[in-house]
């Protein structure tokens, strides 16, 4: 039985239903990152209250602190965390990225170069932190240097005692940097990985010291930024039997690149079940990303900015500003004037820059709970666009309008006083 109920089309954007033991998550929907059980700044009310569905947690993360073997002995990660909607826990296999290929390159997913670029051309930024082998990952811990090691089958077991209620493979995210050989390789990795993966998801499920939690399995699509790649990885991952699929790997050397990465792929995944885009939260990336048939997307972008003084606003450039600027010293007025939040119907904008100015913490949490709100009503507007078939239009309200310029100031990029 699919996870997924599909409600409305409008192109290839959708509308859907995604039923999990702790709640329906209506989809498309945006899901924050909460690596440590945690969304930075916040608690589970405010998270209630800005309207936030689903969140995604990380199983290396929580490996290393606490344990998941604590996390299962206090009641799993909802009980834990006092979160007690739905939760996604990714493998680490974006850290095999990140703490490999990604600090050796000194690039994130997107770079700024493609993958047959000179790599004489870049300075290594750092030494790999993992090895990989055919049986799984062994990583440094971040926290104390020590090894620890990673299979597809202990992964399972791991997001098992964690107790999400959708747990990603382990997966090889490789580096935009990687040829197509390389690239190539870490695919079929992944692929058998999966396989081994869901093996032992079906052992798990049936065995004694395991209770029934009603969870899901998602597979990943790997294959880099190289379009027959993308289209293999997206038939054999689809053809598993996975309740739900991801969007994986590095995405190119550009927005336009991704944008083909998902072209290339989405097309061949089955319809009935719920498409997930990881690590990625731009406001045009949403409109893109939801028009080319993605149904979840996650990334830890709108707190991260947040704490360090940018909002989003509707009808400016970007559709955000820095609250650090100093224009904004007497500005009375909220953050977004059509917003409905906690934040903006009871805080101006010269407040909440007189917070980050003198480096108070609440406006951490004021700037967060704004954000958040903003992307949840985002995604209202996106559904309700596409039950009514004026997706098209919508992207264009929000994208393809003169917005109005703040006053440009050199403060803007985090000055203060």
């Amino acid at each position: 039985m699919s996870i997924f109920e599909l409600l409305h089309q409008d192109g290839a954007a959708r509308t859907g239903v995604i039923h999990t033991a702790h709640g329906t998550i209506r989809t498309p929907a945006f899901v924050p990152v909460a690596t440590r059980a945690s969304v930075k700044a916040l608690d589970a009310r405010d998270l209630r209250a800005t309207g936030v569905q689903v969140v995604i947690a990380n199983a290396y993360h929580l490996h290393l602190q606490p344990g998941e073997e604590l996390i299962a002995h206090l009641g799993g990660i909802h009980r834990f965390s006092g979160w007690d909607g739905p939760t996604m826990t990714d493998s680490g296999g974006f850290q095999v990225f990140s703490l490999g290929a990604g600090k050796e390159h000194g690039i994130g997913k997107v770079a700024s170069i493609f993958p047959d670029y000179e790599e004489t051309h870049l300075k290594p930024q750092g030494k790999s932190l993992v090895r990989i082998t055919e049986e799984g990952v062994y990583f440094k811990s971040i926290i104390d240097g020590s090894t620890c090691f990673f299979t597809p089958e202990n992964v399972i077991a791991l997001q098992r005692k964690l107790g999400s209620d959708i747990m990603l493979v382990l997966d090889e995210c490789t580096s935009p940097l990687h040829d197509k050989v390389y690239t190539k390789q870490a695919m079929e990795r992944t692929h058998r990985w999966a396989i081994r993966a869901q093996e032992e998801f079906a052992r798990l499920s049936d065995a004694d010291n395991f209770p029934n939690l009603n969870q899901h399995l998602y597979g990943i699509i790997q294959g880099g930024a190289y379009k027959d790649l993308r289209r293999q990885s997206a038939q054999f991952i689809g053809d598993l039997n996975f309740a739900g699929l991801a969007i994986g790997g590095s995405l190119g050397k550009s927005k336009e690149d991704m944008y083909n990465v998902l072209e290339w792929t989405v097309p061949f995944l089955p319809t009935m079940k719920p498409r997930h885009l990881l690590g990625i939260g731009e406001i045009e990336d949403i409109f893109a990303t939801v028009e080319r048939g993605i149904d979840t997307l996650d990334c830890a972008s709108p707190t991260r900015i947040a704490r360090n003084g940018t909002v989003f606003t509707r009808n400016t450039l970007h559709q955000r500003i820095n609250l650090r600027n100093a224009i904004f010293k007497d500005d009375p007025r909220p953050i977004d004037e059509q917003c409905d939040c906690y934040t903006c119907k009871n805080y101006s904008r010269a407040y909440l820059r007189h917070l980050i100015c003198a480096s108070e913490i609440s406006f951490y949490r004021l700037a967060s709970l704004h954000n958040l709100y903003f992307f949840s009503q985002l995604m209202e507007e996106i559904r309700e666009a596409i039950a009514a078939h004026t997706f098209k239009e919508l992207k264009e309200t929000w994208l393809a309008v003169d917005y109005e310029m703040e006053v440009a100031d050199p403060m803007e990029n985090g000055g203060g006083g």
